[in-house]
């Protein structure tokens, strides 16, 4: 029989809806400063020939389900009828008890909808509704009259068994921290960057733009983490209050939430103590090789269970693993793999780092290299190349990101005397890789590799990662189909 709501039922809609009755959304849900995806997940959903639903994953606290309130008062502004908007928290106690195409079929047959007059619905926490991926698929297959964009479970991403569902169905969207160029921009900081098609283009085209000294901002940024509620908040000038706050609550929501909420839920994890011991080992050792093997000694886990937890937190988007870089697929597997955290902060909180970067310059060099390492990982979420290592006997570089033609490698150091040895290593050993090698530093100037002897180039901190940061926002924009993006 067809769902039929009671009043409280009904009540409970309503209240998640209150543009209904209102015309427009809260701002306390929607607030003035938006997430750059925000400002064009509407094209996704309004395009005539729209298809594929939009599922937005990323980190806890990164804006997820403020992006979906943001992208509902954007189709108010583009003339959508409010009543055919509609919100469902699917994690609410009352509609975890209903399957969610009877909550669908109830809010589109309310509205009449059609093909050309769908229903705008944005379900929040998609992954708490039972079988939701095989309902989107049916959503899909059988031409309901609905556009549909949603969150993940806080931060977990889909469920791997039936992952198959999505094939053509709909896309996912990776929102990650802020970017420190969004940061800077919602600040009013909007240099005029020159994109193209490549990373490297990118970087060489930008080499002459003058910024603003923006190492307050930066320091500030790697200390509180990406996170827009956290970097917005008013510290009046109180920098170690600032810290301890961001710690807290990053681990109670990013560390203790995930772990034991969302990974549970979504994965049927029976050990999460294990699994959150697991993730403080690697936190003390971010940026150094994963070994499963000893990983699991430690723990009194199996090797396979060891990775299988490892890919539970990578999927969680907590932190991600950087295979090192080689030509045969058997030696990338050989070598290991490191690991990286979506974001630094977040491995502080999880090590209860405390005030330990304000002082210390090896935590602030871990922080740094993290987050050069969390911006080409965002880019890659976004189908824009690989990310990884390289090592080879005594010489090993941080980062070589494989873009669609053609690979380029950075070093990334607090020095601006920084050793070269491992750059100029990897080029000997890959040819192909001459002239695209950088030493990124907040301590050097902005120079090509043509310009220097050995073929290295430099690059600012703050360049590398605006520039970054710009290129993943052009990136994000045209995958969800603005077609005023070009680069």
């Amino acid at each position: 029989m067809p769902w039929k709501p009671n009043d409280d039922d009904l009540e409970i809609l309503r209240g998640q809806n209150p543009w209904h009755a209102e015309g427009a959304v809260p701002v306390t849900l929607a607030p003035e400063g938006r997430r750059s995806m925000a400002a064009h997940l509407w094209h996704a959903l309004m395009a005539p020939e729209s298809g594929r639903f939009q599922v937005v994953l990323g980190p806890r606290r990164v804006g997820k389900t403020t992006v979906l309130y943001q992208t509902v008062a954007e189709l108010l502004r583009r003339g959508v009828p409010a009543s055919r908007i509609h919100w469902l928290r699917l994690d609410h106690p009352r509609l975890l008890e209903v399957p969610l195409g009877d909550l669908v079929r109830f809010l589109a047959d309310q509205l009449g909808a059609t093909a050309t007059n769908p229903a705008y619905v944005m379900l929040d926490e998609l992954t708490y509704a039972e079988r939701f991926d095989l309902w989107l698929k049916t959503f899909h297959d059988e031409r309901w009259p609905v556009r549909i964009a949603a969150t993940s479970s806080s931060s977990a991403a889909l469920r791997e068994a039936r992952v198959e569902s999505g094939v053509g169905r709909w896309e996912e969207q990776y929102l990650p921290p802020w970017t420190f160029d969004e940061y800077r921009r919602w600040n009013g900081d909007a240099p005029a960057f020159e994109l193209h098609d490549s990373l490297d283009a990118s970087l060489r085209a930008n080499l002459g733009v003058a910024m603003a000294d923006q190492r307050l901002e930066r320091r500030r940024y790697l200390l509180l983490g990406g996170f827009p509620e956290l970097l917005l908040k008013d510290d009046r000038g109180d920098e170690v209050s600032a810290v301890l706050d961001s710690q807290r609550i990053l681990r109670n929501d990013a560390v203790q939430n995930a772990i034991f909420r969302d990974l549970p839920q979504a994965y049927g994890v029976h050990e999460p103590f294990k699994l959150e011991r697991l993730l403080y080992l690697l936190a003390g050792q971010v940026g150094g090789i994963v070994s499963p093997a000893k990983l699991a000694t430690e723990l009194h886990l199996s090797t396979p269970t060891i990775e299988r937890y490892v890919g539970y937190l990578e999927r969680a988007f907590t932190l991600f693993l950087v295979p090192n870089f080689a030509t045969a697929e058997e030696s990338v597997q050989r070598r290991g793999r490191r690991a990286y955290f979506c974001d630094g902060a977040v491995r502080n909180a999880a090590l209860h780092r405390g005030l330990l970067p304000l002082r210390d310059p090896n935590e602030m060099a871990k922080l740094v290299e993290n987050s050069v390492a969390a911006h080409l990982h965002a880019l890659m979420q976004l189908g824009e190349g690989r990310l990884h290592y390289w090592r080879d006997g005594k010489h090993e570089v941080d980062f070589v990101f494989q873009e669609r033609a053609d690979p380029i490698a950075f070093e990334v150091t607090l020095s601006a005397s920084h050793a070269r040895a491992g750059l100029e290593a990897l080029m000997q050993r890959h040819p192909r890789l001459r002239g695209r090698c950088w030493i990124v530093s907040s301590e050097l100037p902005a120079m090509a590799p043509s310009a220097m002897t050995d073929g290295i180039g430099t690059l600012p901190l703050d360049l590398f990662l605006r520039v970054t940061g710009a290129q993943i926002d052009a990136v994000l924009r045209q995958r969800i189909g603005d077609r005023s993006v070009r680069r």
